[in-house]
């Protein structure tokens, strides 16, 4: 199977982080946000969980493009994790000062899994990557100044580390691009495991 049209991508995520990220790297797409509902299981590890997400949201798209011709759906999922447990988006300005004065001072994993769905065989080619992310501790103050910005609010974790909460951050080992939404690098391998090639 070959995508030979870079235009037949179609990004399964409403996330202007994505978009941005993909816009960077050159590739040409177009996006399908998917309604999934995000509920973990009881039973699911978060490496799982949000590999299940991506898939669901890619899976969600591919299913309603059919083919001919065929499209590739792109869908991810970003979680960040702290002692095991999944820390979502905050419900609120509190639920994200609360968020943030738990990450401020320790270590955390940030996980962002990736799928790609083929239209027409709804063949999947998928990938997780894990980022670990070190921030200094944080007075109250600069936590709740932060919050204000209303940057926190729909950011898993409650943070962007590409925007204000980079003054937080001392360490991230890792891919960084995986920490703000989107692993770039594992994201342009799958695409060539798939066959689609990028414009000249």
């Amino acid at each position: 199977m070959t995508f030979d049209d870079p235009a037949r991508l179609i990004l399964a995520s409403a996330s202007p982080r994505r978009s941005d990220l993909l816009r960077q790297a050159g590739i040409r797409f177009e996006v399908r946000p998917a309604d999934i509902p995000e509920v973990m299981e009881s039973d699911e590890s978060p490496v799982a969980f949000a590999q299940r997400l991506a898939h669901s949201k890619a899976l969600c798209i591919a299913e309603q493009i059919g083919a001919p011709p065929a499209r590739l759906v792109l869908g991810a999922d970003t979680i960040v994790v702290l002692d095991g447990e999944v820390l979502g988006k905050p419900r609120d300005p509190d639920h994200a000062l609360e968020l943030l004065e738990r990450l401020t001072g320790r270590e955390h994993s940030v996980v962002t899994a990736v799928a790609l769905v083929a239209s027409d065989t709804l063949r999947v080619w998928q990938a997780a990557v894990t980022s670990r992310v070190e921030m200094r501790a944080a007075a109250r103050d600069e936590l709740i100044a932060y919050v204000a910005t209303g940057e926190s609010l729909d950011k898993a974790g409650g943070y962007a580390v590409q925007g204000g909460a980079r003054s937080f951050v001392t360490r991230i080992h890792g891919s960084e691009t995986n920490v703000i939404g989107l692993p770039l690098e594992e994201t342009l391998e799958l695409l060539t495991e798939t066959g689609w090639r990028r414009s000249a």
